[in-house]
């Protein structure tokens, strides 16, 4: 079966919602038709001339990519001005393109949990929680012959997840009124008759990025020409989705050994190191990207900090704190979600997906012997 852009966007939003992205963002389907084909897709930080380049000579169908292309509104396409070039090159060319910025930064699997995991880090959990990420209450009304497979479609479009527990719900016995018209079809009853049937009322958890799903696989898998259901919105937010993610190493070490691992496994010339270089790591906060403004809001048992785009004041107020920064980049702590984007993208059989890697845009430069001894 060929596959298409909107099989892929499907794909990605059921891993890392649109909706979940900050509303200062724009992420999503940017250029392309949803409709194409898609045989060869391109993953990548971000759309540079090179990223472009690639695609059109590779014939690239699609790029996933983490930064927008468009973050702005564009109010014009001229090809004097570069990112509008890029977008006028690739519409040309017939490549998709496709965001999943601050959206991929909060889900589990995504940006942070990328880096922890390429660090050794285990039982991560969320760093902050983001007050965004509404959770709902989601009722409806079942016959008891249907409940099981109406529960098994909404599990399946991401309901009832708490914790490590899937398929989380909750159903009572009640009666269940209705008078259908003389155009209805009723599953149930008898037309123009007030009826009342034996039902399970059914509720469970569903996150705000999968609800629209959600209600489709319950119209889907309800035998009710009209099912009913009811959508309550809950005050704490969703605790699996978060900015960052926390845990500990299996075995302490110092910040100057996991300084060189991070250099080592991120391909890195050089890290900036804040603390003591001796100071024992056990549990560690990390967030890919630029993370350096959130310092003043880590929890106070955190050993170390990794992010990218620390700051100076920040950098001092983590010294003040007693705790260790390591500024590894805002690509170098990016640059692992490509990988697990590519491995979940391969679900999706009969796909060519490449990875670019793009290099770093700053070169580090030491003073010569000469200068030094003057």
């Amino acid at each position: 079966m060929a596959i298409h852009v909107r099989d892929v966007v499907k794909k990605m939003e059921a891993w890392a919602p649109s909706s979940l992205a900050y509303a200062w963002d724009n992420v999503g389907l940017q250029i392309g038709d949803l409709d194409a084909p898609v045989d060869r897709i391109l993953v990548c930080l971000t759309i540079t001339e090179e990223v472009v380049g690639i695609a059109l000579r590779e014939k690239i169908s699609l790029i996933v990519a983490h930064h927008p292309i468009i973050f702005r509104p564009l109010h014009s396409l001229c090809a004097n001005k570069p990112q509008e070039r890029l977008c006028m090159e690739l519409v040309r060319g017939g490549v998709a393109c496709y965001v999943a910025h601050t959206n991929l930064d909060l889900v589990p699997g995504g940006v942070s949990y990328a880096l922890a995991d390429m660090l050794g880090i285990t039982q991560v959990q969320p760093l902050f929680l983001v007050e965004h990420a509404v959770q709902y209450k989601f009722v409806s009304f079942v016959p008891e012959t249907h409940l099981a497979a109406v529960r098994q479609a909404v599990s399946e479009a991401g309901a009832g997840i708490i914790g490590e527990y899937t398929q989380c719900s909750f159903s009572t016995p009640g009666t269940g009124t209705f008078l259908p018209g003389a155009s209805a079809t009723p599953f149930l009853g008898n037309k123009e008759m007030l009826n009342e049937e034996p039902e399970r009322r059914f509720e469970t958890i569903v996150p705000k990025g999968c609800l629209g799903a959600v209600i489709g696989a319950l119209c889907e898998a309800h035998p009710y020409e009209e099912p009913a259901y009811d959508v309550f919105p809950l005050i704490e937010p969703d605790n699996n989705i978060g900015l960052g993610v926390r845990g500990v190493l299996q075995t302490p070490v110092t910040m100057q050994n996991l300084a060189e691992l991070t250099c080592s496994l991120l391909e890195e010339h050089t890290v900036r190191v804040y603390g003591d270089a001796d100071m024992m790591v056990r549990s560690v906060a990390v967030l890919g990207g630029s993370g350096g403004g959130e310092i003043p809001r880590l929890p106070s048992d955190i050993d170390l900090y990794i992010t990218g785009d620390v700051k100076y004041h920040d950098a001092l107020e983590a010294l003040q704190r007693s705790i260790g920064v390591i500024d590894a980049g805002h690509r170098g702590t990016e640059i692992p979600v490509l990988e697990k984007i590519k491995e979940y993208l391969a679900q999706l059989n009969g796909l060519n997906i490449m990875i670019y890697e793009e290099p770093e845009t700053f070169t580090v430069v030491s003073a010569s012997p000469s200068l030094e001894s003057n």
